[in-house]
């Protein structure tokens, strides 16, 4: 029975991380409120080929994931618990896949000490529990690495066959998810991988026609109907959304070359803390490792060198990084519980159990600090004040789940016993779970467009819903309606790279965007009422371009104003 306990724990915790609460909180902007939208109108217009949003085509991303999404809410029902289930699906078919990986190469203690691990790290639990892509890309990207692994000391021709066909089929859906970063990535750590265990001939089984078959005929499809139906989209996909988000900050999301460094240690803490002290160790004695250590270290190294080099980044990028590190954490601790005090495992556990002790403890006295002094916040810049007020809430339980976990640490590294510090490690991230789901829905609500579309008037067919210079993301899904935009140059307000990209030479406009310089002669036009919404900076400018009309704002937010705009001749 012991033996099951562990693995047992691990399919709870994973299950918990991924799934607890999913929908309790409201989809949040702009990423969430997108993706689910364009979902929903895909499960409304029956056109799987082409994604739109708010009526428009979006190929920023190809279709397979607002399909999978779509799925889900056409079963489930249109809420945020259906729009999130791909995403934590995903993240449970990652940790299955890991401890099949692990069980077979390392053993069962081994398998479920790295799920357990990867499924308490904070970049996993936020990208299986929200709708974006990166947690099924992640999937099937880390199918491809394993599988190609398994290829590369598979006994048999016929079964290195099999795997690598498995592998081809995996890269073939993840770049259906999210283009060719899909291919690029695995085909990158697999080259550099065998490159260094000398395996010169790894290409001929890999890139077989029947291989390259299996890929084509799961990608091509999808890319030729679209190209024939969005004939710029080839250009956009190959040559703006891919080749210049990589090599400009076209996209403005540019980072310094130690951006990953900062990720990893707060997207992978706790257990980043280890990491220092275990890597030197590890290099040291990196005569004993065996062929899937030597696989985890090279993906956790191509994967964030790759985007660092990027001048595109966010933390996301790295999601499969993270999982090779688990990895190679969960062994660090299984070699420490069974090693003696003199093992370099054991020693870095320790002090690993020291640094986490210090560190929460001096994390809990700055979280006290707004606790103790009510004035602290209105001392920091407006903008990080007002995001911290929100989180007021949390102050209290968080000070306290990080002392609980410092005399935890503290105890652990006095009993000299690595199961008691794996406990302090494993303690901080389930909690904060709970924490969050229970105390952060202020701060959520914030970020949301549910909330504005509860207090907005009712509105009919008739009326056209228009927003000024905004777009709050999300408000199309719980609406269940498109919303003209009012946009001063290319539709950015929709947060589309491919909108913009459409929009900032074409010389027509969709219905459901206008220029901010046609704005008044559109309102003539229209002969129906409009609902209009604007941010709170931009009221006054509103009136000034309606001057001679009545214009009666109505506060419906901290940050949304709403007014009712009628046709000539109607009071």
């Amino acid at each position: 029975m012991a033996s099951y306990a562990l693995p047992l724990l691990a399919l709870v915790v994973g299950l918990f991380t991924a799934t607890y609460d999913l929908g309790s909180y409201p989809l949040l902007q702009p990423d969430e409120g997108r993706n689910a939208e364009i979902a929903r109108e895909m499960l409304e217009s029956q056109s799987w080929l082409v994604p739109t949003y708010n009526g428009f085509p979006y190929l920023d991303k190809p279709a397979f994931y607002f399909r999978a999404v779509a799925i889900s809410l056409g079963i489930f029902g249109e809420t945020e618990a259906a729009a999130r289930l791909i995403s934590a699906l995903s993240g449970l078919g990652l940790l299955a896949l890991i401890f099949g990986f692990c069980r077979r190469h390392y053993d069962t203690r081994t398998a479920a000490t790295a799920v357990l691990v990867i499924a308490t790290s904070p970049l996993f639990i936020a990208f299986s529990r929200i709708v974006i892509f990166d947690m099924t890309l992640a999937f099937f990207v880390s199918a491809a690495i394993l599988a190609c692994f398994d290829a590369s000391i598979a006994d048999t021709r016929p079964e290195r066959a099999k795997l690598y066909s498995w592998a081809a089929g995996c890269i073939g859906l993840a770049t259906l998810v999210k283009g060719p970063i899909g291919f690029v990535l695995p085909t990158l750590v697999m080259a550099v991988y065998n490159f260094l265990e000398r395996h010169r001939g790894w290409w001929r089984d890999a890139f077989t026609w029947r291989n390259l078959a299996i890929f084509f005929a799961l990608f091509l499809p999808w890319f030729v109907g679209v190209s024939l139906h969005q004939p710029d989209f080839p250009y956009y996909g190959i040559v703006k959304e891919t080749l210049q988000r990589f090599t400009s900050n076209e996209f403005h999301r540019a980072g310094p070359v130690y951006y990953y460094l900062v990720i990893i240690a707060l997207c992978f803490f706790p257990w980043s803390v280890l990491l220092p002290e275990s890597m030197v160790a590890a290099w040291r004695e990196r005569g004993r490792w065996t062929r899937p250590d030597r696989l985890f270290a090279v993906w956790a190294v191509v994967v964030v060198g790759f985007f660092t080099l990027s001048q595109s980044k966010l933390p996301g990028y790295i999601l499969t990084a993270i999982i090779a590190l688990g990895v190679l954490i969960g062994r660090l601790f299984v070699q420490a519980a069974r090693a003696t005090d003199e093992s370099h495992s054991f020693r870095v556990v320790r002090r690993g159990s020291l640094l986490l002790a210090v560190t929460t403890s001096l994390a809990a006295g700055l979280v006290a600090v707004p606790l103790l002094d009510t004035t602290a916040l209105s001392r920091l810049p407006p903008k990080t004040a007002a995001h911290l007020g929100h989180l007021t809430p949390v102050f209290q339980p968080l000070a306290g789940l990080l002392a609980a976990t410092a005399i935890i640490a503290l105890f652990g590294f006095w009993r000299r016993d690595a199961r008691h510090a794996f406990a302090a490690f494993l303690i901080f991230p389930l909690a904060l779970v709970l924490i969050a789901t229970q105390h952060i829905q202020p701060y959520v609500e914030n970020r949301s467009a549910k909330a504005l579309a509860q207090v907005m008037p009712a509105l009919d067919q008739n009326t056209v819903l228009a927003c000024y210079m905004c777009f709050p993301n999300g408000l199309p899904f719980y609406l269940k309606r498109f919303i003209t935009v009012v946009s001063f140059k290319d539709g950015r307000e929709l947060e589309s790279n491919y909108v913009r990209f459409r929009l900032l030479d074409a010389p027509n406009w969709p219905e459901t965007v206008v220029r901010e310089k046609d704005f008044r002669a559109w309102l003539d036009a229209g002969g129906r009422p409009v609902y209009l919404l604007a941010r709170t900076r931009d009221v006054q400018k509103v009136r000034e371009l309606l001057a001679g009309q009545a214009v009666d704002f109505t506060s419906l937010s901290s940050d949304y104003w709403g007014t009712w705009l009628l046709p000539a001749g109607r009071n």
